[in-house]
């Protein structure tokens, strides 16, 4: 079984068309994975709703003391992107032996549709979570980085390797 859990960020928010702002309502996991017609054994467990620029460190305990509990070795989280370094860290310095810990998000909300980036991303990251060996990783734009090198390179929006910059 993969645990999924979901702590919010991009991937997660809807738009209000009133105030033009986004917003949670509810994660869009279910609806992706009926959508991309996933036969895997998937559990979706909902940890927080938030943007990552609001995580403190006590919802990063939060999260990995779910990882550290799960009852599977191969987990994924999606999460707000401009945090997801800072998390895929302190999941690395916890120490969390054989498991695969994958990290994902999106830049543009599911919500958005076509122009979104979730869905891609997710689908990565259900591949490679069946693929890479326990450790900590980033998964985004079709690739996996471990969590020691990677950043989130906020001119051009994409993740790269630390080495590469």
């Amino acid at each position: 079984m993969i645990q999924v859990y979901v702590t919010g960020g991009t991937f997660d928010k809807d738009y209000n068309f009133i105030t033009g702002k986004l917003y949670f309502k509810d994660t869009h996991l279910a609806k992706m994975f009926e959508r991309g017609r996933s036969t895997l054994d998937i559990d979706v467990k909902t940890l927080m709703m938030l943007d990552s620029l609001e995580m403190t460190e006590a919802d990063r305990d939060i999260i990995i003391h779910n990882c550290r509990k799960s009852s599977s070795d191969q987990i994924i989280i999606t999460h707000g992107t401009d945090t997801m370094v800072e998390t895929a860290s302190a999941l690395a310095s916890a120490k969390i032996e054989g498991k695969t810990i994958l990290l994902t998000g999106a830049m543009v909300p599911y919500a958005f549709g076509t122009s979104s980036d979730g869905f891609f991303n997710l689908g990565s990251a259900l591949a490679f979570a069946q693929t890479l060996e326990a450790g900590v990783y980033v998964i985004m734009n079709g690739r996996y980085f471990t969590w020691d090198n990677v950043r989130k390179n906020r001119r051009t929006g994409y993740f790269e390797d630390l080495m590469d910059t």
